[in-house]
């Protein structure tokens, strides 16, 4: 982008646009129809292992691991295969590409993820994201920790960070203070995590799915200090 836009939204990945939960229970379920589930099992541990040391979620990695445990390397390739080829697009949640449509006439849409250099850039592109966003695609180790980067690569007035983790929201709200606009949307493992919503602040704006972003309007995202007054907006 050349100069600062007046207002930028940010959109997390995985259960904001995109079901990753499915995408995980198919992928266990591939896992134990080949393997059996002691070895998906197994599979899980190695993931969330990996995960804890890299601070985000590496599944290709994890196979790789995997594939060294497992004894049966021709197999353990046909996994990462099946992520590979898996059918993104069919795990969007309903809404999730209209409501970047929708933001698109307030500003300049970015997703902005954690992941890894392979699966997730892949998952963005055949699911449609990349093209949604016009391939404004941001993707870090722990994006909370690259704001500086986001505000260079992205530079705008203010920002909206649309995100299923309140962890993540308070982290960058936290930075950005007033120059954002926490969006919090329920969907996911982390919807209704008892342990988040006690440790954590609400968010400015929460709604029960992406979709529900078409309703708003530009002046919603906006600061009190922003919003138009009635009388310049009858000017």
């Amino acid at each position: 982008m050349s100069g600062a836009s007046p207002l930028v939204f940010l959109f997390d990945v995985d259960n904001t646009l995109l079901d990753n939960d499915r995408v995980h229970d198919d992928l266990d379920r591939h896992i134990a129809q080949v393997f059996g589930p002691e070895a998906a099992k197994r599979y899980w541990e190695i993931y969330q292992d990996l995960r804890d040391k890299l601070g985000y979620a590496d599944y290709l990695g994890a196979i790789q691991q995997f594939r060294l445990e497992c004894g049966d390397e021709p197999r353990a390739q046909d996994l990462a295969a099946f992520l590979l080829d898996y059918p993104f697009a069919e795990r969007l949640y309903p809404g999730a590409l209209e409501a970047i449509r929708h933001l698109s006439q307030f500003g300049p849409c970015v997703v902005l993820s954690d992941g890894d250099v392979v699966l997730q850039p892949r998952k963005i592109d055949v699911s449609g994201i990349a093209d949604a966003v016009e391939g404004r695609v941001l993707i870090y180790v722990h994006k909370e920790r690259m704001l500086d980067d986001v505000t260079r690569r992205c530079p705008a007035d203010h920002y909206v960070m649309v995100e299923d983790k309140l962890r993540v929201l308070d982290g960058m709200k936290r930075q950005w203070r007033e120059a954002l606009t926490t969006v919090f949307v329920r969907q996911g493992h982390y919807a209704d995590d008892p342990v988040a919503l006690a440790e954590y602040p609400p968010a400015q704006i929460a709604l029960n799915g992406v979709g529900e972003l078409c309703t708003l309007s530009r002046d919603d995202f906006l600061p009190e200090s922003r919003k138009p007054t009635a009388a310049t907006a009858t000017e």
